[in-house]
Parts: structure tokens; sequence; C-alpha cells
């Protein structure tokens, strides 16, 4: 038998969000299901739920938006999406993620709509968060199917056999760090974080020659947020690495994608330990 991931509960505005920090004269229990997505995973996560008719815009990294992506809008980026084009639309409802989106610019959209803000640095953060979005859009049925799904591929952590850096961008080097959700997707895999004991940034910037000073079995190149390419590897491997091309959104995206990469990890992480 398979144990269930354990759930972060929060506490959640209205019974609806986790961090829903920014005042709204609307009520929750009413949304009329205009929605906008600044999430890229998020947005899959919502065509998962049979929500894409409701989706009216998202970022252009929103790649998932399903068949029918042409017909949302696209409002900008993650970082720097455009305020007066999501108010334009009119939505009654604004995902968003505190990592990846700018503090400011949602704080701003919060002025004309509900604002729902996840914050997820772990597997149980990310299924509560599942739960919360399928709650303020009234699919619970449906978003527990996607919690069922994600704790059964998932199952329990791994025991942690194989060590590895996690390059999220290369000028500057940057690594993944503790207290991040890729740490954490790391981790249950069984794939320790390298870097773990650094302290500093959740995303530390390192010279080569601190670097070298850090003892690892595997050095990853995920193909996002930086989009690593077989031409990379070779500066890699002159700085003594041992690099492997991996798939970002497997490590980074939560949501549905989680259920859809399980196999993915799991073949990835036997390969590691061999």
């Amino acid at each position: 038998m398979i144990a269930a991931i354990p759930i972060a509960h929060s506490t959640a505005c209205n019974g609806l969000n986790m961090a829903r920090i920014y005042a709204s004269t609307r009520h929750c229990v009413n949304l009329s299901m205009r929605i906008v997505s600044l999430v890229p995973s998020w947005t899959e996560y919502l065509i998962d739920l049979g929500l894409g008719n409701d989706i009216k815009g998202r970022t252009k990294f929103c790649v998932r938006a399903g068949e029918e992506s042409d017909r949302i809008a696209v409002i900008g980026g993650t970082k720097n999406f455009h305020v007066e084009q999501i108010e334009h639309l009119n939505p009654d409802l604004i995902i968003s993620s505190k990592e990846e989106n700018d503090k400011t610019l949602v704080e701003a959209c919060g002025n004309f709509a509900d604002v729902l803000l996840t914050d997820v640095k772990t597997i149980p953060n990310a299924l509560e968060a599942c739960k919360e979005i399928a709650l303020a859009t009234k699919k619970q049925k449906a978003g527990q199917h996607w919690v069922d799904q994600i704790q059964k591929t998932w199952g329990e952590p791994k025991t942690l056999l194989s060590k590895a850096d996690y390059v999220v961008w290369k000028k500057p080097l940057m690594l993944a760090g503790p207290d991040t959700f890729i740490h954490a997707v790391m981790e249950w895999w069984g794939i320790k974080n390298s870097i773990q004991d650094l302290h500093g940034s959740r995303y530390p910037e390192i010279s080569e020659a601190d670097w070298n000073q850090q003892s690892t079995d595997w050095t990853l190149l995920p193909s996002e947020p930086f989009p690593f390419q077989t031409k990379h590897l070779a500066s890699f491997q002159e700085m003594g690495k041992n690099p492997l091309l991996v798939d970002g959104e497997a490590f980074s995206w939560y949501g549905s994608r989680m259920a859809h990469v399980a196999p993915y990890l799991e073949k990835l992480a036997q390969e590691l330990r061999a």
C-alpha cells in the first residue's frame, strides 16, 4: 500500500486560499469564473480541471494552455505582465505565485480582482495549493482526483542514493538551493541536493572556484528557466562536472504536471543511481 503524501494545511481566507493578502470587495463564493493565470503550471492545472473556457488571460510562458490556447489573451511574462490589460479582461480570480510573479504588480491586480497567491516550496505545499485552487474554482472533485493521482504516482520519499547540483542560470552561474520546490522534488526522488548546505540565497550565485569545492555526482541542466541544450555540455565538462540535460518542468512545475512527469522522474532517479 502506498502511503498518502501529507498535505500541509494553511490559513485560508474565507476557506479559499492560503495567502489571499490583497483586499477585494468581491465575495469568493460568487466568483463568475473569469480567470487569469500568471503561473504556467497552474494554467495547465486549470485546463486539467476542465476550466479551459474560463481562462481569459495567461502569460507567454503558459505553454500548456490547451488546444484552444490561441483564444486566451497573453498578458506578458510572469515577471512583467501588463496590469491594465488584465484589468480590461474583467477577471474575477487571478492565480499567482509568490516566487514567480512580481509582488508590486500582483498587489496592483488586487485592486480589481480576487488574487489567490500560492507559495509552493514543498510537496505537501503543492498538494494543498491544488486543493485550494480547486475549491476557489468550484472544481473540488476534479481537484481531489489530481491530488490522488499525485499521491499515487509519487508514493513515499525515496532514499537518497545519488547527489547532484541543479543549475538554474548560466551567466551568472546560479544553483537551486534549499527551501525551493526544485530542492524538494530532487530529494523526494532520492537525489541529494549538493548545494543544500550553502548558506545564503535560495538560488545562490556561485563562482566557479567555490563551486569546485562542492562534491557532487551530477550537474543537472534543466530546459528552463535557462534553456540548456547539448551545446552547453562541453563548458561544464571543462569545469570537471558531469552534466546531464533534464526536463525543467519535471522539477519546477506543480499541479497536474506532477502526475504527468512522475514516470520520467522515477526513470531519471534510477539512471542517476546507476
